[in-house]
């Protein structure tokens, strides 16, 4: 199989058919063999059923229904481990963005090469309260990762299959798919322009709340990429270098009493010098988080359970 196309879907009912149609008129047009999944994400609309009457006419479309709604993030993984395709592409399932564009995103990983794609929504159909955030997002987002990305939240983008096989998509991490990839090893990042298109049904699933949360997000991934598998690194260096801070103070303090006693000069006690407290708590702060990079070690050596969502239904798969 050439291509898995994966869909998150949220009260989407209205827009899937248009959507499952369109995708399949580009694929016949361009030969390609394909399966959509379609993860619903907990719909409290008919979603569900919509994907079981599409499934019925086009076997190619498949689905997968979540117990409750867990998030954008859940639903990628949870497709991810179902694709079959040698390419994945990834969509939202408004119509915003446009399956035109799954020809050239499939070239530029097969012929060019690529191990992900992301789409460039360069000239997007949303206002002002959403476009002036995300750039600002984007930037903050570029200079903490590297990733010469305009774009990282666009819906719209293509994976190597292995790529998606490696990676696990978490929490609200579906926006640093690029970022989680490059740290796992996969550095050829690729960018395309796409056709961004008004919302044609319902409403936004996300508020302004979103770029809160894709800060704290972002400050999340960083730490996580850099320091999952060598907590001690972070948490022990930190802890030395507290330690070493409190016990130089210490001395210090302990040296300038003795030369003072050396010079049957007057002195204060130890104790009663602001300074000393601050090297107690100095070296107490340091014991800490060495512990903390010692135990964060013991969970990475013998932890291997991994996220799991509970799929209540299946059509196809």
């Amino acid at each position: 199989m050439q291509i898995s196309v994966v869909v998150p879907a949220y009260n989407e009912a209205e827009s899937l058919p248009e959507l499952t149609n369109w995708i399949a008129q580009v694929m016949q047009q361009h030969n390609f063999s394909y399966e959509v999944i379609i993860i619903d994400d907990g719909s409290k609309d008919d979603t569900w059923a919509v994907v079981g009457q599409i499934s019925e006419k086009n076997a190619a479309v498949k689905g997968l229904q979540f117990n409750r709604n867990y998030g954008k993030s859940a639903a990628l993984h949870t497709g991810f481990q179902e694709a079959q395709g040698e390419v994945v592409i990834t969509m939202d399932a408004d119509l915003q963005d446009d399956p035109e564009e799954i020809p050239a995103l499939y070239q530029m990983i097969t012929q060019e090469n690529f191990d992900l794609v992301s789409g460039w929504k360069q000239k997007r159909q949303d206002p002002i309260s959403k476009t002036i955030p995300t750039k600002l997002y984007n930037a903050v987002t570029r200079w903490f990762s590297g990733i010469p990305l305009h774009d990282f939240n666009c819906g719209l983008k293509a994976y190597k299959l292995r790529v998606v096989k490696s990676i696990e998509v978490y929490g609200e991490m579906h926006r640093y798919i690029p970022v989680i990839a490059k740290s796992v090893g996969f550095k050829k990042i690729g960018e395309k322009k796409v056709k961004h298109h008004p919302r044609k049904y319902g409403v936004t699933k996300f508020g302004l709340e979103r770029f809160l949360f894709g800060f704290l997000d972002l400050l999340s991934i960083t730490f996580v990429t850099k320091f999952r598998k060598r907590p001690m690194h972070f948490f022990g260096g930190l802890g030395v270098l507290s330690f070493f801070l409190g016990m130089m103070i210490t001395l210090y303090l302990i040296g300038e009493k003795m030369f003072h006693i050396y010079q049957n000069e007057r002195f204060r006690n130890i104790t009663d010098q602001p300074l000393f407290y601050l090297a107690l708590v100095a070296i107490i702060v340091g014991v800490q988080l060495f512990m903390a990079g010692f135990l964060g070690e013991m969970i990475i050596t013998n932890s291997s359970k991994t996220q799991e969502y509970v799929v209540s239904k299946k059509i196809g798969i």
